[in-house]
C-alpha cells in the first residue's frame, strides 16, 4: 500500500501580510528646506465618467478628461499622488457635476491643503435639425469646467466651444464671384450670477452671432439655404466677438465673460483671432 503523503506545517503568515506590517518611509511628508510654496500640484489626464445636465433629456452621460489640483505647503517636500484618485472614486464610478464642490472640500481635507481645484473637459453632444428637411443629426461641442476652492471663496468658470461659419465681409464687397468663408471656433467662458445657464442656450447665442450655424446632416435643400444665409451674413472675428457680447451683455444670469473667436481661413495660411473679456458686475 502506498504510504499516506505527508503533512506540510501551515505557515504562520503569508509573505504579503508580513510585508503589510513594515513600516514603509513616506518621502512625500517630509520636510522640505527650500521655503517655496507650490501653487498646483496634482494629477493631469484621468478619464473617468461623468453626468451633466441637457435641456432637452434632463442628464446626458459622457467621458471626462479631468485634472485635479490642491497647493503644497511650503513645509511638505511633495504631495500624495493616489489621494487624488481615491476622493475621485470615492464618489461612484460616474461624477455627476453637483459632486464637483464636495470633491474640492475633500482634496482640501485629505491633503491638507488651502486650495483645490478640480478641472473636466469632455465632449457634448446637442441634436440639431437641418433648416429645410428637418434631418436630425447630433453635433458635439467641446465643454469645460474649470472650479477652485480657496480659502472661503469658491469659483466656477464653464467653456463651450463652438464651432460656426464664417464669410468675410471684405471678400463679398471685392469679389465679383463669391466670397470665402471658413468654419470658425469661438470659445465661450461665462460665471454664472444667481444661477447657470444652459449649454445649449450658451452655444445658441453663438450661433445666432455668427454667419451661419454649422450641422451634422444636411440634405441639399438644407445645404442651398446655409450658403445663402452665410453669405447675406458677413462677418469679421472682430464682428463675431463683439455681436456675441451685446448678447451677454443683456443677459441677467451671466456676471464675467470672454469671448475667442478663431477663423481658419480659407485663403490663407494663418488663423483670423479676436477676444473680449468683460466683467459686468462687482
Amino acid at each position: 500500500m502506498p504510504r499516506p503523503a505527508k503533512k506540510t506545517p501551515r505557515a504562520t503568515g503569508s509573505k504579503q501580510s508580513s510585508f503589510s506590517k513594515v513600516a514603509l518611509k513616506d518621502k512625500q511628508s517630509e520636510p522640505d528646506t527650500r521655503n517655496l510654496k507650490i501653487d498646483k500640484v496634482g494629477v493631469r489626464g484621468l478619464r473617468h465618467p461623468v453626468r451633466v445636465r441637457d435641456k432637452a433629456r434632463n442628464v446626458q452621460d459622457t467621458i471626462a478628461v479631468i485634472n485635479l489640483f490642491v497647493d503644497l505647503p511650503h513645509q511638505f517636500k511633495g504631495t500624495h499622488m493616489s489621494r487624488f484618485v481615491e476622493v475621485l472614486h470615492a464618489h461612484g464610478r460616474e461624477i455627476h457635476v453637483n459632486n464637483i464642490g464636495k470633491i474640492l472640500e475633500e482634496l482640501r481635507t485629505k491633503l491638507q491643503s488651502n486650495a483645490s481645484h478640480v478641472e473636466m473637459d469632455f465632449p457634448y453632444f446637442i441634436e440639431k435639425k437641418a433648416p429645410v428637411t428637418g434631418a436630425v443629426g447630433l453635433v458635439d461641442y467641446r465643454v469645460r469646467f474649470d472650479a477652485s476652492s480657496i480659502g472661503k471663496g469658491r469659483d466656477f468658470v464653464c467653456s463651450v466651444v463652438v464651432p460656426v461659419t464664417t464669410l468675410c465681409p471684405c471678400s463679398k464687397a471685392i469679389s465679383d464671384r463669391g466670397a470665402h468663408n471658413q468654419r470658425s471656433y469661438v470659445t465661450l467662458s461665462v460665471r454664472f450670477g444667481k444661477k447657470p445657464v444652459w449649454i445649449e442656450d450658451l452655444a445658441a447665442i453663438v450661433e445666432k452671432s455668427a454667419s451661419c450655424q454649422v450641422y451634422s446632416l444636411l440634405k441639399r435643400p438644407d445645404e442651398k439655404k446655409v450658403t445663402e444665409d452665410a453669405y447675406d451674413n458677413p462677418v469679421f472675428a472682430e464682428d463675431l466677438v463683439r455681436n456675441i457680447a451685446m448678447k451677454l451683455d443683456q443677459h441677467p444670469d451671466i456676471s464675467w465673460y470672454r469671448v475667442e473667436a478663431e477663423n481658419m481661413e480659407s485663403i490663407h495660411n494663418h488663423s483670423a483671432y479676436a477676444m473680449i473679456e468683460n466683467k459686468k458686475y462687482g
